[in-house]
């Protein structure tokens, strides 16, 4: 078994310990960031941490009403611009928290009047020592270049971030999500046979939409980098708007499609992939009917949409690092990739 299965199992033990040792920071933030009445979220982030960032921002916006931007690093590393960032929060996302641009842009924000918090797994880290204060990922040693466990742990702590700033992420609600990554690894035996079927995949596309976007580019980057696939990564919407040209008979779609308000789109798209005779599969929840001859992973756990991202990308995540092990590549050691890119 390669480290990023070993690391995929371990999801359900690292999220616990992250909820119960960062569950008090959140409650002290909340009456902080009362004071503060942030009037924007600023997050910033590379790599898998942005697909992180990406699905902190819808989660963020949904739940606390404060707008959110996704920071373009250049404009503080080359460009040099002076923003205007009183009242802001700026959320940095690293798993190292070495990331030179990250670390710079946190620097400069904080400079600019900004109220700076990190998120990583390294508590001794550039990104730690730079920021107001950390939100700490319990996720332990990743031993694998390419990111899961830490993944989730970021998504865990935005909740908790969101739980902060606003009322509609619950304490309740989130306790349960380690058992409902625990409920999702049941799929794996299910996903091992399946892979056999994408062994010659050489190109694809993950749709989604709402609060599972961000793990249609967090699946995409993990077939990239493990698998040698070109996955190509849409909203389900902007999906309509041009792409869907380049569908033809057997090109695999790859779906996530919880029960809930982005439901209804994507069935409809579903719907008009069948008629292109795509190659469909979608990552569902036990009694969700479907178009007829779409191939479904269904998790065995029912719960609101909100709370899906964690539970959802953790089947992605086995058939990724599945289709890698039968394509004969170590999905530990992806080539040209090393576990810390710095970039500026």
């Amino acid at each position: 078994m390669s480290f990023m299965m070993d690391e995929i199992m371990e999801q359900p033990e690292a999220l616990g310990r992250t909820l119960e040792a960062e569950l008090n920071h959140a409650r002290a933030f909340r009456a902080f960031a009362e004071k503060q009445d942030f009037r924007l979220i600023v997050l910033v982030a590379r790599g898998t941490s942005d697909n992180a960032a990406l699905f902190g921002r819808y989660l963020l916006e949904v739940t606390t009403g404060i707008p959110v931007s996704l920071c373009a690093p250049s404009v503080h590393t080359i460009y040099h611009a002076r923003l205007r960032l009183r009242d802001t929060l700026v959320v940095g996302i690293s798993q190292s928290g070495e990331g030179s641009d990250i670390n710079i842009v946190l620097e400069s924000a904080r400079r600019q009047g900004a109220y700076t918090l990190g998120i990583t797994n390294e508590a001794r880290s550039g990104l730690a020592r730079a920021v107001h204060e950390v939100f700490l990922a319990r996720a332990g040693k990743q031993r694998s270049v390419a990111a899961t466990k830490t993944y989730t742990t970021q998504l865990l702590l935005l909740y908790l971030l969101a739980s902060a700033l606003g009322p509609e992420i619950t304490v309740r609600e989130l306790s349960e999500i380690p058992k409902r990554a625990a409920a999702a690894l049941k799929l794996a035996s299910e996903v091992k046979e399946l892979v056999e079927r994408y062994r010659y995949m050489r190109q694809c596309v993950v749709v989604a939409r709402g609060l599972n976007y961000a793990n249609a580019f967090e699946l995409a980057l993990k077939l990239m980098e493990t698998c040698y696939v070109v996955a190509e990564r849409f909203s389900s919407a902007d999906f309509l708007h041009g792409p869907i040209a380049m569908i033809e008979r057997d090109f695999p779609v790859l779906a996530f499609m919880p029960p809930g308000r982005t439901f209804s789109g994507l069935r409809k798209l579903l719907e008009r992939l069948k008629g292109l005779n795509a190659e469909t599969l979608v990552i569902t929840s036990e009694g969700v009917r479907l178009p007829a001859a779409t191939r479904a992973l269904r998790l065995p756990v029912d719960l609101p949409e909100i709370y899906t991202s964690i539970p959802y990308i953790i089947p992605g995540q086995i058939f990724a690092a599945c289709l890698a092990s039968i394509k004969g590549l170590d999905a530990d050691k992806p080539r040209s990739l090393q576990m810390v890119t710095k970039t500026v």
